[in-house]
């Protein structure tokens, strides 16, 4: 596909995922309280966005994977929480 056969297709749902994550952004900026580290992931995470280079959907997913080879002996919790810490 040509550039503008690629805007043409996906810039309004893009325009819409943005919107809604500037809109998430508001919302923590608003709440009270502590943020945990997967605020601090996903900024992170959209730093990636602004670089300009390809690749910017891998380095996102990396930058909120668990980089790690070896397997944990015991899991945190029930379920995922979408970004990695050294903590977890």
């Amino acid at each position: 596909m040509t550039r503008q056969q690629v805007l043409d297709l996906y810039f309004m749902d893009a325009r819409c995922k943005l919107i809604e994550i500037a809109a998430f952004l508001d919302r923590v900026d608003r709440a009270e309280g502590d943020a945990d580290f997967r605020l601090d992931a996903f900024r992170s995470a959209l730093r990636h966005l602004g670089e300009g280079q390809s690749a910017r959907a891998e380095a996102v997913l990396r930058s909120l994977s668990d980089p790690t080879d070896e397997p944990i002996a015991k899991a945190p919790g029930k379920g995922a929480v979408g970004a990695w810490t050294p903590q977890n």
